[in-house]
């Protein structure tokens, strides 16, 4: 039993020993017919890394217009998006889909380009430069081929970004209603439900909306005192008009009383 086990662990360091240096072979060899052969059973076989280096040797002499070259350059692009390389994939993609307008997988190219964009969108607390890209590629995928398959898709991925992006803007509003700079709140919130009108956040936003704008008049001098009640008053009405039944209508009324109380003085 000790002997089979043996020869079992000789054989398979054998045919590792052997897997690599045929790599190595191939890889430094000239025979470009051997390097797609490999490129491929590797690429078919999820070892992406392996086939990287040979998909890239293929197309740097195989004419990009033969089956091979394109087929190659096909592999090579989502060799780097499995690898999670999504900056050099969506570069590859793009090329691609340039570079092979009329081929089978032209369509396909633009928008795994598009889904590279998607890949690198962060977190929704990070800055989300990366998240707008995604959705201009994503429409811009979508006017390039208004006919696609994929529009559905395409919408509910830009749902989900823009989802992204209202996450944003609420935590960055809130956070200067924390820090007590009640009128770049008041401003941020209004700016936000005309970015997001639909937003299931609307009664909190205009909520705070109001209690930034009756923070910001309690603070602010004589002078601007009326202006900035007013704008509570305002507020206030937005408010009832959009949410007539709201649990919070009776700690905000505290504050439209208040507002008038201080207008008439």
């Amino acid at each position: 039993m000790k002997l089979t086990k043996q020869i079992f662990l000789y054989f398979f360091t054998f045919l590792i020993l052997f897997s690599c240096s045929q790599y190595e072979r191939v890889l430094k060899g000239d025979d470009y017919d051997k390097k797609y052969e490999l490129a491929e059973k590797l690429y078919l076989k999820e070892k992406f890394l392996k086939a990287v280096p040979l998909f890239e040797e293929v197309i740097s002499i195989y004419s990009k217009l033969s089956e091979k070259g394109e087929k190659a350059y096909y592999y090579l692009c989502y060799s780097h998006y499995n690898l999670q390389e999504y900056a050099l994939a969506g570069y590859y993609f793009r090329n691609f889909q340039s570079t092979y307008p009329q081929s089978e997988h032209a369509e396909e190219a633009a928008f795994m380009g598009a889904m590279c964009k998607v890949a690198a969108s962060p977190k929704a607390s990070l800055d989300q430069s990366n998240t707008l890209t995604a959705i201009n590629e994503l429409q811009s995928f979508m006017n390039r081929y208004p006919k696609t398959e994929l529009k559905d898709t395409c919408n509910q991925i830009i749902d989900n970004l823009r989802g992204k992006l209202e996450e944003k803007a609420f935590a960055s509003s809130k956070l200067y209603y924390h820090m007590e700079d009640y009128e770049a709140a008041a401003v941020s919130f209004t700016n936000m439900l005309s970015d997001y009108p639909d937003t299931e956040l609307r009664e909190e936003v205009l909520y705070l909306v109001v209690k930034s704008n009756y923070k910001l008049a309690a603070n602010s001098v004589k002078e601007k005192k009326v202006e900035r009640f007013e704008e509570t008053i305002k507020s206030y009405t937005k408010f009832v008009d959009n949410f007539p039944k709201s649990k919070r209508l009776k700690e905000l009324e505290v504050f439209y009383t208040k507002a008038i109380e201080e207008i008439k003085k």
